[in-house]
């Protein structure tokens, strides 16, 4: 789409996005994720514009308008508009897209994972109701799914479905899958990554085998990590003053990652203790981080009962660096996925 706001309101944006991103150059077609934009930049963009215009955007705008000109055009409206919780995370010319379930937090952190999923499909990320702190959040995986699926059907009405899920999105995903093939839909891939129910559904084996590699982590972290995090304090306090005064946030809004983030995840901790799976007539892919220990060690003991075909491998990386930082790998699994599941005909 082409956008062609007024030059005051460009005007207006072009330094707040250079000092937010701290570059000296930035073109107003240029994206704010592929800028180096992260979920705090977002948050003290939103608030430096908030403080030059008066008006108080949610920080789940960018999603939305993620260039300048992009945002310049919808800041010249008096109103927003309802956002759908699709976020293309990467444009493509090929169908069907590539659909991706948000983890605990509601957002969308798959910007650099779709830039290397070496497929022509578009990549969407799915965010939570509630992120943008215009709405209440959602307690339940069953009623998540019905409104993530109401929303996809405007994209895709029809199959076949490439459905990814992170983490609680998996379960999510899983919940999707379920109603679409009930409806006569095919899936034509379901991958979770890093996904497991609440602890309760586990068995008691592995609720034992998890509770004790949960406590082996955390004497760990207790004895490596918070010595260095103390360091790292002390460097930063000793450096003072300059950047830690611009990159503090006035007041933080309501309507801030930092705030929605948090009312998202204390209801997807309640859908997560709600939701029990349930046997899957398909095939599940799964994708484990090879660096995590707070979740199960064997994703099969969990999950192979659960499919009617189950598939896993392990991917180099943490649980959270797998999506965010070290995506390479996971990248070239679910475009390896993608490839099988729409061989060329």
């Amino acid at each position: 789409m082409t956008y062609k706001p007024a030059p005051a309101m460009v005007e207006m944006l072009m330094p707040i996005w250079q000092r937010v991103l701290q570059r000296s150059s930035i073109e107003v077609d240029d994206n704010f994720f592929s800028l180096g934009g992260s979920l705090r930049s977002v948050d003290l963009l939103f608030a430096a514009i908030e403080q030059q215009s008066g008006r108080n955007l949610p920080s789940a705008t960018i999603y939305h308008a993620q260039t300048i000109a992009a945002l310049a055009s919808l800041l010249e409206e008096p109103t927003l508009p309802r956002f759908s919780p699709l976020v293309q995370v990467k444009a493509g010319c090929e169908k069907p897209p590539i659909l991706i379930v948000h983890g605990l937090a509601g957002t969308v952190p798959f910007f650099g994972l779709a830039q290397h999923i070496r497929t022509a499909h578009p990549v969407y990320g799915i965010q939570a109701k509630g992120v943008d702190g215009m709405e209440e959040p959602i307690d339940c995986i069953e009623d998540m799914a019905t409104f993530y699926l109401d929303s996809i059907k405007g994209l895709q009405p029809h199959g076949p479905y490439l459905l990814v899920g992170y983490s609680f999105g998996g379960l999510v995903a899983l919940e999707m899958a379920q109603r679409m093939t009930r409806h006569g839909e095919k899936v034509a891939l379901l991958v979770l990554v890093d996904a497991y129910p609440h602890l309760r559904y586990l068995s008691p084996g592995q609720r034992l085998g998890l509770i004790a590699r949960r406590a082996i982590r955390i004497i760990f972290e207790m004895n490596t990590r918070l010595p260095r995090a103390a360091r790292r304090l002390e460097r930063r306090l000793r450096a003072a003053g300059v950047q830690s005064a611009r990159n503090r946030l006035p007041e933080t809004s309501r309507l801030s990652f930092e705030q929605t983030t948090l009312r998202v995840k204390d209801k997807a901790y309640v859908a997560l203790a709600r939701y029990r799976p349930r046997f899957y007539s398909g095939k599940i892919k799964f994708v484990k981080s090879e660096g995590d220990s707070y979740y199960p060690a064997d994703p099969v003991a969990v999950w192979v009962n659960l499919a009617a075909e189950f598939e896993f491998e392990i991917v180099p990386g943490g649980h959270l660096d797998m999506v965010t930082t070290g995506f390479e790998s996971l990248a070239a699994v679910l475009t390896r996925y993608v490839e099988e599941a729409l061989p060329l005909e």
